[in-house]
C-alpha cells in the first residue's frame, strides 16, 4: 500500500492502537525550554517521576532569558527563577542542557536542526507551537502541552490521534525577492488559518526542492499558523548535506545505514492525500500582513483591503485589525512609517537569513528613527555570523547586534515594541499585543525587514 512521508513516520512509531482513532507513540527526542520545559521538569520531580529516557531529551534557555549584550541570568529578573530551575533538575536528570553563552545555546528550533538533533524519519516534540520547524527536515514534529510534556518525560511515549494528510506543492520557477517566508505568508493568506487543521501538511514541488534546509524550516515554521497540526519536507540530498558531521547526527558505518533508509522516507508517487492545493510560483511576490492574524497579507505593491469589499464573513474581523493597527483600507502599504524592526525568531534568525539582511544593510544607513535589532538564533550562529563581518555590517549601518533568543517575538522576556508603535518583524505571529501591549505588527522576510529599517516604512526589496 502507497503511504506518504507522514504516514511512514507515523506508522513505524505507533506502540499500540487505543482505538477511537487514538495511538500510543514513540517519541525519539524531547526538546524543552525554560518557560514551559523548566516547569514540567520540576512537576514531574515533585510527582516522584523520573524521566525515562535523560539521553532523548535536550535543553537550552531561549524565552524568558534577555538577549541584551553582556547579558546574565539575572538581566531579566522574572527569567531568573525559570533559568535556574532548569539547570538545576537537567543536571539532576542528566539531560543535557545548552546554556546560555555555550555552543548550542539558542532558540529552542534553531539549535536542534544544527545540533544534528532533528533526523529524518523521527518523531519529535517540545513544548512550544512552533515545533512544527523542525519538519523541515523530513521529521514528525508538533508541540505539545503542559500535562503532555509530563507524560513524555514520565514514559518517552505520547497519546495521539492520527491526522489527516494536506499536500501543498509549490511549482514554478521563485521570482526576485521572493523567500520562503513570502511563500508560506501567500500560502496562508490564500487558504486561511483554518486551512491545515486536523491535517499534517508536506510541502512539496519544484520550487520547494530548490529550497535549502533553512529555507525549508522556514516554510514549515508558520504551519502552526494556518492551523495544521505539523508541516514537512521531505528529505533528500540537500537534507544530508546539511546533516552531515553535525555534533548529534549518525556517524561512519551508522550515517550510510541512516541515509539508506531516510531515501525510503519520501511520499510514494501513488500516495492518496486528504486535501491538495498547488501554488504557482509565478504569482508570488514579496509580502507584509497588514492586519492582527498572519492570513491578513497581502504582496507588498498592494493597496491595504477594504472591509466593505471583503468576504462577509471576515469584514468585521479586517475593520477590527485595520483600526488596531492604525491603517486606512485603498491606501498603499508601502510607504507606511515603521518604527522597529525586528530580525530574529525560530522563523528567521538563521545564518541565511542574517546573510540576506546583511546584503540588504551594507552601505546603507538605517532611517534615523527607526530602532534595528538583530537577535541571531544561536551561538554557532552569532559566532559563524560575526566571523563573515556580518555583525559589523550591522553595526555599521545603526543596527543592534545582540544575544541568542527568542526576544521580541514573543515579549516575554522584557523586550517589546511599545504602544501604539509599529514593528516590521521577522517572527511568526501578529496577533493584538504579540509583541507587546498595544503594538503593532507586520511580519515580513528578513530582507523586507532591513529595507524598512534602511527607509524608514514598509519598503518593497525589489526597488531598493
Amino acid at each position: 500500500m502507497a503511504k506518504t512521508l507522514f504516514d511512514k513516520i507515523w506508522d513505524s512509531h505507533v506502540i499500540a492502537d487505543l482505538g477511537n482513532g487514538f495511538v500510543l507513540l514513540h517519541i525519539d527526542r524531547l526538546l524543552l525550554h525554560d518557560l514551559s520545559g523548566a516547569r514540567a521538569l520540576r512537576d514531574v520531580a515533585e510527582k516522584g517521576y523520573t524521566p525515562a529516557q535523560p539521553r532523548l531529551i535536550f535543553a537550552t534557555p531561549d524565552h524568558a532569558i534577555s538577549t541584551q549584550p553582556g547579558r546574565t541570568e539575572e538581566t531579566f529578573p522574572p527569567g531568573a527563577p525559570l533559568l535556574r530551575g532548569l539547570r538545576a533538575n537537567t543536571a539532576k536528570f542528566g539531560i543535557r542542557l545548552f546554556d546560555i553563552g555555550q555552543d548550542g545555546n539558542g532558540i529552542v528550533h534553531v539549535v536542534g536542526p544544527e545540533q544534528g538533533l532533528t533526523l529524518p524519519g523521527t518523531t519529535l516534540v517540545c513544548g512550544d507551537s512552533h515545533t512544527c520547524t523542525h519538519g523541515g527536515m523530513g521529521s514528525l514534529a508538533f508541540g505539545i502541552g503542559s500535562s503532555e510534556l509530563e507524560h513524555v518525560l514520565a514514559t518517552q511515549t505520547l497519546v495521539q490521534r492520527k491526522p489527516k494528510r494536506f499536500r501543498v506543492q509549490f511549482e514554478g520557477r521563485v521570482p526576485e525577492g521572493v523567500t520562503p517566508k513570502d511563500m508560506i505568508l501567500h500560502l496562508i493568506g490564500e487558504v486561511g488559518t483554518a486551512a491545515g487543521t486536523g491535517h499534517a501538511v508536506e510541502y512539496a514541488g519544484s520550487a520547494i526542492r530548490g529550497l535549502s534546509v533553512e529555507g525549508r524550516l522556514t516554510l514549515c515554521n508558520l504551519s502552526i499558523e494556518m492551523g495544521a497540526r505539523t508541516g514537512m519536507v521531505a528529505p533528500d540530498d540537500a537534507t544530508f548535506d546539511y546533516l552531515h558531521g553535525r555534533d548529534y547526527a549518525p556517524r561512519d558505518a551508522l550515517w550510510d545505514r541512516a541515509v539508506a533508509h531516510w531515501r525510503t522516507l519520501p511520499s510514494d508517487p501513488d500516495a492518496d492525500f486528504d486535501r491538495e492545493h498547488t501554488i504557482d510560483m509565478s504569482r508570488v511576490a514579496p509580502q507584509i500582513t497588514w492586519g492582527t492574524s498572519p492570513e491578513h497579507v497581502i504582496a507588498v505593491d498592494r493597496a491595504i483591503p477594504d472591509p466593505d469589499t471583503g468576504p462577509e464573513d471576515k469584514r468585521a474581523a479586517w475593520a477590527a485589525a485595520l483600526q488596531y493597527q492604525g491603517l486606512e483600507p485603498g491606501k498603499p502599504i508601502e510607504g507606511t512609517p515603521v518604527d522597529w524592526v525586528f530580525i530574529g525568531s525560530c522563523t528567521n534568525s538563521r545564518i541565511s537569513d542574517l546573510r540576506a539582511a546583511a546584503a540588504i544593510a551594507k552601505g546603507r544607513q538605517k532611517a534615523p528613527h527607526v530602532n534595528a535589532w538583530i537577535v541571531p538564533g544561536s551561538e554557532r550562529v552569532k559566532r559563524e555570523a560575526e566571523a563573515e563581518g556580518l555583525d559589523r555590517v550591522f553595526r555599521d549601518a545603526g543596527f543592534e547586534w545582540r544575544e541568542p533568543g527568542c526576544s521580541m517575538c514573543i515579549a516575554s522576556n522584557g523586550e517589546r515594541v511599545p504602544p501604539g508603535q509599529r514593528s516590521v518583524s521577522t517572527s511568526n505571529r501578529n496577533f493584538v499585543g504579540r509583541q507587546g501591549p498595544g503594538a503593532r505588527t507586520h511580519l515580513a522576510s528578513p530582507a523586507m525587514a532591513a529595507a524598512a529599517a534602511i527607509r524608514g516604512a514598509i519598503t518593497d526589496v525589489r526597488k531598493l
